[in-house]
């Protein structure tokens, strides 16, 4: 660990979670080595590189001084943007359950929660308007999209909640397909859609895939990040001996040997996977395969990569 990174956890035990959040986003921007912003403040999408040709009125020469760089002020009407945070908070969500979660032990759910909250916390930045939707087997919450502190202060602790993990006997179902349709007419304005999902659902791939187009019709761009454990949900790393799976959202249990079933499985989710990867190109949804256990790099490089095509 280099010198200018922070034990994130450690910082946990005496900070919320939009200081974390921060604090992901500040150790991502350090980590662009090419980056001109490099040892700046984190608000570099008020920045754009200048083309040949265009005018040098708003030439940020201060940063050329510094950077031998020439970038363009870009102002707040150019640079706002409209964004939706969509989490799945099935019970599917909370696996693995573990006692000590933490960002280098973290269930689904924890995960998705931070990840939301870093790209929050860059919306913050670049002053775009943000909301959140929360879903399970229904809409259990939905924001409308606003970028004042005291609104991304309310979103913050509504996602803090999410950190608290739900008892075995608590079961949500997922129903992925009609909450997203339900968001997608709730929300008015085309908007940049961000969905973090196992896309563990109870009705079939083909309704999901409907979801998916809903919102494209609709005229908003979508990322998918879908979430997973890579360990035990892609590669099923359980120990040769019999096990019992118990389904935690519908409470169906299954006596199987790990050894035996492991190919089974393997060809099903690899087969689910691929349907997921053609489907999303088909409908131009931006698909980002995101392993809960590979940190927030990748992640986060997408959502600016996205925001700027969208500009």
């Amino acid at each position: 660990m280099s010198q200018t990174q922070i034990d994130l956890n450690r910082l946990k035990t005496f900070s919320n979670l939009e200081l974390i959040a921060k604090q992901i986003v500040e150790g991502f921007i350090t980590g662009l080595h090419k980056s001109p912003f490099h040892g700046f403040s984190v608000e570099f999408a008020e920045y754009k590189p200048y083309n040949t040709g265009e005018s040098t009125r708003n030439v940020d020469w201060k940063l050329y001084a510094r950077t031998d760089k020439l970038f363009v002020k870009q102002f707040e009407e150019e640079t706002n943007l409209r964004a939706y945070m969509i989490l799945d908070v099935s019970s599917s969500m909370f696996f693995p359950q573990r006692n000590n979660l933490s960002l280098d032990n973290p269930n689904k759910i924890y995960f998705s929660v931070y990840a939301a909250a870093a790209i929050m916390q860059i919306m913050k930045s670049q002053r775009d308007a943000v909301g959140l939707s929360l879903f399970s087997d229904k809409v259990v919450f939905h924001s409308h999209c606003k970028s004042s502190a005291l609104h991304h202060k309310s979103l913050y602790m509504r996602l803090e909640e999410l950190l608290t993990p739900i008892p075995v006997t608590e079961q949500h179902n997922t129903n992925i397909t009609d909450a997203l349709h339900e968001i997608a007419e709730r929300i008015h304005r085309r908007s940049l859609v961000v969905i973090f999902t196992d896309a563990f659902d109870t009705h079939s791939q083909e309704e999901l895939f409907l979801a998916l187009q809903h919102l494209r019709h609709n005229k908003h761009e979508v990322i998918l990040f879908h979430v997973y454990d890579k360990n035990y949900e892609i590669d099923f790393n359980f120990d040769n001996k019999p096990y019992k799976f118990i389904d935690v959202e519908t409470a169906q249990m299954l006596k199987v040997n790990a050894a035996e079933t492991r190919l089974i499985y393997k060809k099903a989710i690899e087969a689910f996977r691929n349907e997921l990867k053609v489907r999303c190109g088909q409908y131009q949804v931006d698909l980002v395969e995101t392993d809960i256990n590979s940190g927030f790099n990748q992640l986060l490089m997408t959502y600016l990569l996205k925001r700027e095509r969208m500009y």
